[in-house]
């Protein structure tokens, strides 16, 4: 695949392939600089406020969103995850749901003039309960994406553990592809596989390309660094809480209307759900034809999903 000219030059070809109509949004990356020098790193999409926020998942970036959002029709953000995009890594690992959500609501403050319709996708979507929770006037209402704290991290996540690891540089982008077709990741077809490791990986001044999140990098320092995987210990104890009690805690906090969004062969199984209903049992429980990553498997669909909810229906 040829370098494209900006971040935002695949949009055309990405509706066309989805069969959207209608103009493309105009596309623009944002920066903020946090405390401690750190920055967060965001697209916002369309010439008005956005309406509609969107956190990702582990190991994405923000481009995951980019045909939901042309499906959307609305002016929209999509953030990266600290340690993610082109956000920056955290030196004390903390890739967990409340310390990315204080980063977050940092930047839905700064780039928002309105409380936000949010949508957040697997740790994006734990993410986004915990910052409804904390910032109640920054979040309208929230949609969780195929995740729930009842997910067990030794069932389906670990398909996304094992991709990422092994080595921490490549000689060329083709081989990342490779290696995500061989994993039935990338959305199906080379092309597709392609464009989504363009946004995910970097040429280093040395000529390899590396992945931009963290945790390829974590990943394999843990394996030839004892104190580095003592480290990692804690902060997979610390999943494991927001996988347990303090996730469903920061969900039973949120005062604004909630709606998950299941994908049929993805992480949440039925028995979740049911589980997500009895301790939110106002909430809407939803089921997209759909694995995992809801926004790249059935784009159209939540598209649509979502402009309702903005629309308030």
């Amino acid at each position: 695949m040829s370098e494209p000219v900006d971040e935002f030059s695949f949009l055309p070809e990405q509706a066309a392939d989805a069969g959207i109509a209608g103009p493309v949004p105009t596309g623009e990356r944002l920066t903020l600089t946090l405390d401690g020098g750190r920055t967060l790193s965001a697209l916002r999409y369309g010439d008005a406020p956005p309406l509609v926020t969107f956190l990702h998942g582990a190991g994405l970036n923000a481009h995951t969103w980019d045909t939901t959002i042309l499906a959307l029709g609305l002016a929209a953000l999509a953030i990266d995850l600290p340690g993610h995009g082109d956000s920056s890594w955290r030196d004390d690992m903390a890739y967990t749901a409340r310390p990315l959500a204080a980063d977050v609501a940092e930047g839905i403050a700064a780039w928002t003039d309105r409380p936000q319709l949010l949508v957040g996708q697997s740790l994006g979507g734990l993410t986004a309960a915990a910052l409804a929770a904390a910032r109640p006037d920054l979040v309208r209402e929230l949609v969780v994406v195929d995740i729930t704290p009842g997910v067990d991290p030794n069932a389906g996540p670990t398909q996304i553990r094992d991709f990422f690891a092994g080595p921490t540089d490549w000689a060329t982008r083709d081989e990342l592809v490779d290696r995500a077709l061989a994993f039935g990741l990338g959305g199906g077809t080379r092309r597709k596989a392609a464009r989504g490791v363009y946004f995910n990986s970097r040429v280093r001044p040395d000529g390899r390309v590396e992945w931009k999140h963290h945790f390829a990098h974590l990943a394999n320092t843990t394996a030839s660094n004892p104190a580095a995987a003592e480290a990692t210990a804690a902060q997979q104890d610390a999943v494991a809480s927001v996988l347990g009690e303090s996730g469903w805690d920061d969900l039973a906090a949120v005062t604004a209307p909630t709606t998950l969004i299941r994908g049929e062969r993805g992480y949440v199984t039925e028995a979740d759900a049911a589980e997500f209903t009895r301790r939110l049992p106002t909430a809407s429980v939803l089921t997209l034809p759909a694995g995992h990553n809801v926004q790249e498997d059935a784009p159209l669909d939540l598209g649509a999903l979502l402009a309702r909810r903005a629309d308030g229906e």
